[in-house]
């Protein structure tokens, strides 16, 4: 969240030598400076290092008065675990050895921005002093800023050591992708630490018990670099007036407009499929809305409407429509979805279903209750059955838009990929979960399984 930090006031290390590193996965491509870390070690502007990603997506590491690296590389992909190691030692004779960047295991060479030559030999850093050390923010003239919006994973710092990424991940033999190492083997001298370990929060897991302080509030998550999850994707082009947060998990849209919405992440063509998303505020009339996309059908540059193909849930009044490439088909059903109320997806893309419940109670197209998710070929109570022009093979994905109309009511929905919260609230009662993965409010069907990395390998 980006009101969310955390902070630790060290006794003072080795301001020559240490490694950073961490696993994150970005939330949104802000128009702001998004911080990883930043350490503040006087009582004004003049003695920190900090590193964040600018408001052009590129990662900077930089001081009050220089900015020594500067990525050519962007940062956008929200589905994506980046693993982000930054090693310093001053005491090497070449400049360009004495701050290192790497990325995903591959040291990063190409900078718009190079002043590593500014690091003098044996010099002490800004980092790793006796002063405010803040992780997802900055120390600005004694206030803390926040900035990071996004999640983070197995952060550690070795104070007086300098690591590669071989100490950290290593590549996968099989897929060739960089893998996180859960147990590695490092030193972290006197000052380091081994934080965001699993659920372990800001609780040090090295020997040290160099434990931090969170301001606002840290959501544990099942996204993991083991197991990513679906979230909203704010790349994708929509209208205007949305607001992403909670990790891409959550979306509002408070002002009246034109029909929009975001797509999800990850994009399945085959298998069977689970997940929630709570009404918090429903909006006007059936304007409200969660559902279903083919992605391929998805057209425009600006919003998802049009000839588009997929499936609309309304969360005022109970209408489902049902677009097939263009033709949008409306079909009311009986008793309204309240505030709170919670909407459970179910699609079965090897029969070619998709189901639709409301607290755990599967409808039919006429809104009573008799969906079976559970049943096959018979695909008994199926709100869509299409395999023309929706469930014909190609990527399908989560889907949410809305338009609040022209009065004050808001629109507010809140996901639940697998990772146990809606918003900042955990789920009242896990459900039983047959694949293991993921943690939902209520049961998952049987053969359904989360929208993740390892349930599309199920």
């Amino acid at each position: 969240m980006p009101s969310t930090y955390i902070q630790r006031t060290p006794s003072g290390g080795n301001r020559k030598k240490w490694t950073w590193s961490g696993w994150i996965k970005l939330a949104k491509t802000s128009t702001a400076d998004r911080y990883l870390w930043s350490g503040y070690s006087a009582s004004n502007n003049t003695g920190y290092l900090q590193a964040y990603f600018h408001t052009d997506h590129q990662l900077t590491i930089g001081a009050w008065n220089v900015n020594y690296l500067n990525t050519t590389r962007v940062f956008r992909d929200v589905n994506a675990w980046y693993h982000i190691v930054i090693a310093l030692d001053t005491a090497q004779a070449t400049a360009a050895n004495r701050l290192k960047l790497y990325v995903n295991g591959v040291e990063e060479t190409a900078f718009d921005t190079d002043n590593r030559s500014s690091i003098s030999q044996d010099s002490d850093m800004g980092y790793n002093s006796n002063g405010i050390h803040t992780i997802g923010g900055y120390q600005s003239s004694g206030s803390a800023n926040a900035g990071f919006d996004g999640i983070m994973s197995h952060v550690h710092f070795t104070d007086g050591y300098a690591y590669t990424p071989s100490s950290f991940g290593s590549t996968d033999a099989t897929t060739g992708e960089w893998k996180i190492n859960t147990s590695p083997s490092v030193s972290y001298g006197t000052t380091g630490y081994w934080i965001f370990k699993d659920n372990a929060g800001v609780t040090d897991q090295s020997p040290n018990s160099n434990n931090w302080t969170a301001t606002g509030n840290l959501i544990p998550t099942q996204d993991n670099p083991s197991n990513v999850f679906n979230v909203l994707n704010p790349i994708h082009p929509t209208a205007s007036n949305f607001t992403i947060s909670n990790g891409a998990t959550s979306i509002e849209r408070s002002s009246a407009g034109q029909l929009g919405g975001y797509l999800g992440t990850i994009m399945p063509t085959t298998g069977k499929w689970y997940w929630e998303a709570k009404i918090i505020e429903a909006g006007q009339g059936d304007r409200g809305r969660v559902g279903v996309a083919n992605y391929e059908s998805v057209t425009g540059t600006s919003t998802i409407q049009g000839s588009y193909s997929g499936l609309e849930i309304s969360l005022k009044n109970a209408k489902f429509f049902v677009n097939i490439n263009g033709t949008n088909t409306e079909y009311t059903a009986s008793g309204d979805y309240s505030d709170g109320d919670i909407v459970n997806i179910a699609m079965d893309l090897d029969n070619k279903a998709i189901y639709v419940g409301r607290n755990g109670t599967y409808l039919t197209l006429t809104g009573s209750s008799g969906g079976d998710p559970t049943s096959g070929a018979a695909k008994t109570g199926a709100i869509v059955t299409d395999t023309t022009y929706i469930l014909n093979g190609s990527p399908m994905c989560t889907y949410f838009g809305s338009s609040v109309g022209s009065g004050s009511d808001k629109t507010d929905v809140d996901f639940n990929f697998g990772n146990g919260y809606f918003g900042t609230t955990a789920v009242s009662s896990a459900g039983t979960n047959a694949s293991g993965n993921g943690i939902f409010e209520y049961d998952v069907p049987s053969g359904y399984t989360a929208l993740c990395t390892k349930g599309l390998n199920i």
